[in-house]
């Protein structure tokens, strides 16, 4: 990107943050965004994403694996609007994989696999918050890709092809990972920016 073309994006993002914060506009009216759900997820890491990007203007989906409602790792219950299988892919601009022990169920469904593979094929965002990360290395994108996790999975990560990056929230190209729920405001912040542009 030439100078002048990143001086022009600055100009239209902070624009764009400027309308929004005096109400005029939300900057995500029009983005459609997915979030998986299971058992025992981190209940901040689905909550905060999902309301953070309401707040912007975005439609938020959450999606299961078969049951109408989940409990997370705190006891927080969350009732699905559907089940994974049921949507597709190019209806939706990103997708968010939050953690707990969520991830180590999700990524034993084909569907969930293939509908983040099939997400990262179209270069939309694929995102992930601590154990999230999980499903990005079963669904087999991570290889050669820049990505951050909570301590407990990096070698996980670092197997599936991924370089490993003890950062807050780590962006590579549509690619968004954070480590833990202390990272979210970093996390939905590069999530917003990259569905913004």
């Amino acid at each position: 990107m030439s100078e002048f073309a990143t001086k022009l994006t600055r100009i239209r993002h902070l624009l764009a943050y400027l309308l929004k914060f005096i109400g005029v506009i939300k900057i995500l009216t029009n983005k459609k965004v997915i979030i998986f759900a299971e058992a025992i997820f981190e209940d901040a890491e689905l909550l905060y994403p999902k309301y953070r990007l309401i707040e912007e203007g975005a439609k938020v989906i959450v999606a299961g694996t078969g049951e109408k409602t989940y409990k997370g790792k705190y006891g927080y219950p969350i009732e699905v609007d559907g089940n994974i299988k049921d949507y597709k892919a190019k209806d939706f601009d990103a997708v968010i994989v939050p953690g707990g022990y969520a991830p180590d169920r999700l990524r034993a469904y084909k569907e969930v696999l293939n509908f983040v593979k099939e997400m990262n094929n179209s270069k939309k965002i694929v995102a992930a918050v601590c154990h999230g990360a999980w499903v990005l290395a079963s669904a087999g994108i991570l290889k050669g890709r820049k990505a951050t996790c909570v301590d407990r999975i990096k070698d996980d990560i670092i197997n599936a092809g991924a370089q490993y990056f003890d950062k807050e929230v780590v962006v590579d190209n549509n690619i968004i990972t954070s480590r833990k729920p202390n990272d979210l405001p970093a996390f939905c912040r590069e999530i917003i920016r990259a569905l913004a542009k």
